[in-house]
């Protein structure tokens, strides 16, 4: 207990974190990969936004423009959305319902190294010989006559990055049915464990067809498979049901712990509860529930017939009812607050209108009579950059600077927070509202470059600006995490002052054991109840007493590195590497090796005893 407030150098801290099971610490780990997948895939924008600023450019190569598009847009949804959403999960959710950890640690671990192997992976592409070329969605009439490896860094860099997200999914569902506090009851648990709860049994559906997809397709790519070959019998419209099986839910995947951000941002800072909390959580189940019955209106302009486009044209505006529902109960909850406006308050204030435009434009293209006109132009980039920027992005920053101080124990400054808000509210309209117009003007998707004279030169110019604000916010966000860091002025508890929830009753950032004493739960805003009645911190619900801790382990780590090395195996196999299949059964020898290794090792974990956590209590004190 002693040796863990003492100060480590720099290879013990990265062993630390190489071996860690601790849900906050792979918060962190989730935190930084994510962050720097969310540069790189920025970077890549802003190639897209420099080749288009003006026509007939060649900044960048049609075969290299084709390309970056696709990383681009991979990497934002898989390497830098997500793993920034787990983030937040994997630091709040367990201190919101009172646990002490997560279901299982030693998978929540293994979860981070397979997305985070996945994706390194993907991103060696760059270097050896091309990265994936048909698209982020990677259709199989594209994806399967793609010259070069780049699809195969696809196919099996999401493979291993997909399997840590469902085991990720599968961790939370646990945690949150089984390890709630005492009195911690379904209808007292604060929106975003709701929101996390949802999202947990989405990944579960969502991502094994994606898996059979990218399965089928890696059969097709590396061993001469004919599943998406239309002269052999195939068919490539399988790749894409399969695909948006996934893809769509993926959307509500992203969106609906970013709702659950802003739920926690608005009570909040409006000092008030939370509006209509029993419509918000039924609201919350419905968009999981009806996420999964629109997927075919990404395929509106396949021919699957009128039938089955009335169907899901109709399903498709009927989940704009329960998002209808939560602006309601978000703006209801200001209504009449004590407002204060935040850095995280900004971030949600303008969220509102931001995501409502996309929404209304998403209402447009559910429509699959007017689809037909929309489709494949710049109006459908605009409408799902509203959603996803305008929704996922805002949650996302809104989070790290709401929860900056609980993950770190600093603060950041909020003069430049508020900056960097301003400059990338004003860059992200800029960027995307003219697209609409560019998209009804005629300008298809996807293309590396425009003719002049067909009136889109001015609005693509004002949309490269709009990128370039983007960036310098980001750039302003990098600055204060850094001044934040070296300043490392410590903060409390509650530092916002108006924490309601059970995270905010725990020191900043919270021991490794979370809480000495369970927490009892009262009632919704169980920590605003305490404090209203004149308490310090929470009732606890049981005696101090030991507390069990799960070991670190490097096993996690290993099972992902082996199958990081087997994909390597598998690819070049095709090209009758010699070295590619000793390389293959390396890597799985390696995986397995280390599965072997966890199920015979009696690994207990380890005790904090009573008296340890007693003369913490007592260090506290004092200081």
């Amino acid at each position: 207990m002693s040796t863990y407030a003492q100060k480590k150098g720099f290879g013990a801290t990265l062993w630390d974190f190489l071996t860690t099971v601790d849900h906050k610490k792979i918060a962190i780990l989730y935190l930084i990969a994510g962050g720097f997948f969310f540069l790189v895939g920025g970077l890549e924008a802003i190639f897209i936004r420099i080749q288009l600023a003006v026509p007939n450019n060649d900044f960048v190569s049609a075969g290299l423009y084709n390309e970056i598009l696709t990383m681009h847009g991979t990497t934002m949804i898989f390497l830098a959305a997500m793993p920034l959403i787990f983030a937040f999960m994997n630091a709040v959710m367990p201190l919101q319902i009172g646990a002490r950890d997560v279901a299982f640690p030693f998978v929540n671990a293994l979860g981070f190294w397979l997305f985070f192997f996945g994706g390194i992976f993907l991103n060696l592409s760059w270097f050896l010989g091309g990265a994936p070329d048909a698209g982020w969605t990677s259709y199989a009439s594209l994806a399967v006559a793609s010259k070069g490896h780049g699809v195969d860094f696809y196919i099996l860099g999401l493979q291993i990055s997909g399997f840590g997200t469902l085991i990720g999914g599968i961790n939370f569902l646990v945690t949150i049915i089984n390890m709630r506090a005492p009195g911690m009851t379904y209808m007292r648990m604060p929106l975003f464990s709701w929101t996390t709860f949802v999202t947990s049994a989405l990944i579960l559906f969502a991502f094994p067809p994606l898996t059979v997809g990218l399965v089928l397709m890696m059969f097709d790519r590396l061993f001469g498979a004919k599943f998406f070959e239309v002269s052999m019998g195939g068919n490539t419209i399988i790749w894409e049901h399969l695909f948006w099986i996934f893809g769509h839910p993926e959307v509500y995947i992203l969106i609906l712990p970013a709702f659950g951000i802003f739920s926690e941002i608005f009570p909040m800072f409006s000092r008030k509860r939370l509006f209509g909390y029993s419509s918000m959580v039924f609201a919350t189940v419905l968009i999981g529930f009806l996420g999964f019955m629109v997927w075919a209106h990404h395929m509106f302009t396949d021919g699957l017939g009128p039938v089955a486009n009335a169907i899901f044209a109709v399903a498709t505006m009927a989940i704009g009812v329960p998002t209808g529902i939560k602006i309601f109960n978000w703006l209801f909850t200001m209504w009449g607050g004590s407002v204060k406006f935040t850095t995280p308050m900004h971030y949600a204030v303008a969220f509102i209108p931001s995501f409502v435009a996309g929404g209304v434009t998403g209402v447009m293209l559910a429509s699959a009579a007017a689809d037909y006109q929309y489709h494949d132009t710049y109006f459908v980039v605009a409408h799902f950059h509203y959603v996803i920027v305008g929704g996922v992005v805002f949650g996302i920053l809104a989070g790290t600077h709401l929860y900056w101080p609980k993950m770190f124990g600093t603060m950041l400054n909020e003069t430049m927070g508020k900056i960097t808000f301003w400059l990338f509210l004003i860059g992200f309209h800029l960027t995307f509202f003219i697209q609409h117009f560019l998209g009804l003007w005629g300008m298809p998707r996807r293309v590396f470059t425009y003719l002049p004279g067909q009136g889109f030169e001015t609005a693509n110019m004002i949309s490269s600006v709009g990128a370039f604000f983007m960036a310098v916010a980001v750039i302003v966000l990098l600055l204060n995490i850094i001044i934040t860091s070296v300043k490392n002025v410590r903060v409390g508890n509650d530092p916002w002052g108006d924490g309601r929830t059970l995270e905010w009753s725990i020191p900043s950032p919270p021991p490794f054991y979370n809480f000495k004493q369970l927490p009892l739960v009262r009632g919704l805003d169980a920590y605003w109840l305490e404090k209203m009645d004149g308490k310090k911190g929470m009732t606890p619900a049981e005696p101090l007493g030991d507390i069990h801790m799960p070991n670190s382990s490097f096993l996690p780590f290993m099972m992902a590195l082996g199958l990081f090395i087997a994909a390597f195996g598998a690819m070049y196999h095709v090209n009758d590497k010699a070295w590619a299949l000793p390389l293959l059964i390396f890597g799985l020898l390696v995986t397995f090796g280390s599965m072997f290794m966890r199920s015979v090792k009696d690994d207990h974990g380890f005790h904090i005893h009573k008296e340890d956590l007693m003369e913490d209590t007592e260090k506290g004190a004092k200081a």
